[in-house]
């Protein structure tokens, strides 16, 4: 990253929140090793305001992924579509969904984020006379992989027809056991209650649910959101977005058992009951972690559905839980780091629910938040969020001394 890009970053982001000092904008290795006090200033790639660290521990981010060439098409007058979902195989292999691509109103420079256009028009940018949201895009690379630098590596052209269906808007999560030698790639799509199993390079091999069909049962799902797994390939999906309940399968993918309903009183849920059922993720010890996004809370049970505990994650109303995943130090001791798309930070907790450290700001520029929905690490400890509401995947690089407890950490994969 060149130190004059960082340098006007931080002047802007001067001028946004009013800090009156800034320390050198030097290049990335005049940071001294072991530099972590970051409480009351700013400092190279990390800009500090009233003790909110606005990127942790992390480099401010640059644009990323780079623009898409135009091999199979022109991609004059287009950007990146809504961001929902990113996981990192490897350092040179991060996998993203994207809810097709919209259009940029005339003028606009080349692959701007809808997020920095002026004025911003959301994730969604009209809606056609029958009610559908954001009817301007056009899907093409919903599926691609991209490297570390953010060039395209990987693409399924032969799957875009396959996400553009009237009633659908692209897929909500991808996803990796990381269980899996094989690594299939599932993709979980919302709006169409369906859950697919791709092998590695793009067969489809399994559909769970009944394409636009909304149900609870065996085979039939009420707009899904995430799915995460035992180390026996046992797997569970969290369903969903109007659906109330977490769904079990074997690892010969049979439907076992489902727990969870809707609130018998909404203005105080209890135990086993669901908002907005949004993402789920596994601790080492088989508790199975769900994002009860609407009641801004995260419920815990075991692999049985038998309820465990739960702890909130803000204010209901002011916290939503988007994206939940557990992630390990570098001692191995994990943590679960919520991306809250309603304050847009990224909040740690440990696994009995306790606060533990949170950074980040709202905000259209790169390093700021809108709609963080999916976060993933790879191995050189490259931390990308997805963004829904922005257009963009961000990539955030850790600085050089950072507090390893002020970082997201490992994920993990044991097919490295």
């Amino acid at each position: 990253m060149s130190s004059l890009f960082r340098c006007s970053r931080l002047l802007t982001l001067a001028a946004v929140v009013g800090v009156v000092s800034i320390m050198g904008c030097a290049p990335q290795d005049t940071v001294s090793e072991g530099e972590t006090d970051a409480v009351s200033h700013v400092q190279e790639g990390s800009l500090v305001h009233d003790g909110q660290e606005l990127f942790g521990h992390y480099y401010q981010p640059e644009p990323f992924p780079r623009p898409l060439p135009d091999d199979l098409h022109s991609h004059e007058g287009w950007t990146w579509g809504s961001m929902a979902a990113v996981f990192a195989e490897s350092p040179d292999r991060i996998w993203i969904a994207m809810r097709g691509e919209l259009p940029l109103p005339e003028g606009a420079e080349p692959w701007t984020p809808y997020s920095l256009l002026n004025p911003s028009r959301g994730n969604a940018p009209a809606t056609d006379d029958n009610g559908r949201r954001g009817y301007e895009r056009r899907y093409l690379h919903v599926m691609i992989a991209v490297n570390s630098e953010g060039e395209l590596v990987e693409s399924w052209p032969q799957h875009d027809e396959f996400f553009d269906v009237r009633g659908g808007r692209g897929p909500h999560k991808i996803k990796m056991s990381p269980y899996d030698d094989e690594k299939h790639i599932w993709v979980v799509d919302d709006n169409l209650h369906e859950i697919h199993k791709f092998t590695y390079d793009g067969e489809l091999v399994l559909t769970h649910g009944q394409r636009g069909v909304s149900g609870r049962g065996p085979n039939n799902f009420s707009r899904p959101t995430d799915i995460a797994w035992l180390p026996d390939g046992t797997y569970f999906i969290s369903d969903g977005y109007v659906g109330t309940r977490v769904a079990k399968f074997d690892t010969d993918d049979n439907f076992i058992m489902d727990w969870g309903q809707a609130p018998v009183d909404r203005t105080n849920p209890g135990p086993n009951e669901f908002n907005t059922v949004h993402a789920i993720t596994i601790s080492a010890d088989r508790l199975i972690y769900v994002s009860d996004r609407a009641h801004a809370r995260i419920q815990v049970f075991d692999e049985n559905g038998n309820f465990q505990f739960m702890f909130p994650t803000g204010q209901r109303g002011e916290s939503l839980p988007f994206a939940i995943e557990i992630f390990r130090d570098p001692t191995g001791e994990e943590f679960l780091w919520v991306a809250d798309g309603s304050s847009n930070r990224m909040l740690k907790y440990d696994l009995k629910g306790n606060y533990l450290y949170g950074w980040g700001t709202p905000g259209g520029d790169y390093g700021h938040f809108s709609g963080p929905h999916s976060l993933t690490t790879d191995q050189d400890g490259n931390l990308y969020i997805a963004e829904v509401f922005s257009g963009r995947v961000q990539k955030f690089v850790p600085r050089p001394g950072a507090d390893s407890a002020k970082l997201v950490g490992q994920q993990l994969r044991e097919w490295n």
